[in-house]
């Protein structure tokens, strides 16, 4: 996954300028689903660069005077239970933060601890108002159950052993088994789920519009 222990992501650089106005043209174009907010959810594999993306993508929108609201960044590494925990996080996610967001109230989470092998503290998100965008980002985030709230699915990819030396990079060689086993969770899940295909716009290894 992008960040199995807190962790700096890996630094390959912003997304190009077109790139920006394209995820951000497309994303202000659509209807808000998650009640008063839209929800933009970044997924690809792991290593692919979206945390990176992602960030870019929050702080491109905070300055955006078209934008008008909150701009929230939510990490779906936060939501697995450990290195089994893909399938189940993105319904519960569903289930207690995008739901209540949706129908107007708070959402509420445990955040996973890495280090501790549990879930920790309880956070609160929300309510949304009009104008708001959260940005949700992590393997998982583009699954069928968070369709009906978001308002654009952005797909981001990288060769396999790009994706690799990033995360071995960023969260050492001890992971390495964890790591390929999530490859092959996370391959059964996205073929499962439809994801790339279900994407409205795909980027590279570079942050680049594929297509």
């Amino acid at each position: 996954m992008d960040a199995p222990t807190p962790a700096a992501p890996a630094a390959h650089g912003p997304l190009p300028g077109a790139t920006l106005d394209a995820v951000l043209g497309h994303l202000l174009a659509a209807p808000a689903r998650c009640g008063a907010a839209r929800l933009l959810c970044v997924d690809g594999p792991a290593g692919s660069g979206k945390t990176t993306a992602a960030g870019a993508l929050a702080t491109a929108l905070t300055a955006d005077d078209r934008v008008g609201g909150a701009v929230t960044v939510l990490h779906m590494d936060d939501h697995y239970e450990g290195w089994d925990g893909l399938d189940a996080a993105p319904g519960r996610l569903a289930r207690d933060v995008v739901g209540p967001l949706a129908a107007g109230g708070v959402g509420t989470y445990r955040r996973y601890d890495w280090y501790a092998g549990a879930f920790a503290e309880t956070r609160r998100l929300g309510p949304v108002g009009p104008g708001d965008v959260v940005v949700l980002e992590g393997v998982g985030a583009g699954a069928g159950v968070l369709a009906p709230y978001r308002s654009l699915l952005v797909w981001v990819e990288a060769p396999p052993a790009l994706r690799l030396r990033r995360g071995l990079e960023r969260d050492g060689a001890a992971v390495e088994e964890h790591w390929h086993g999530w490859g092959r969770a996370e391959q059964a899940h996205f073929s499962a789920q439809g994801t790339r295909a279900a994407a409205d716009l795909r980027l590279d290894a570079l942050g680049r519009l594929d297509g």
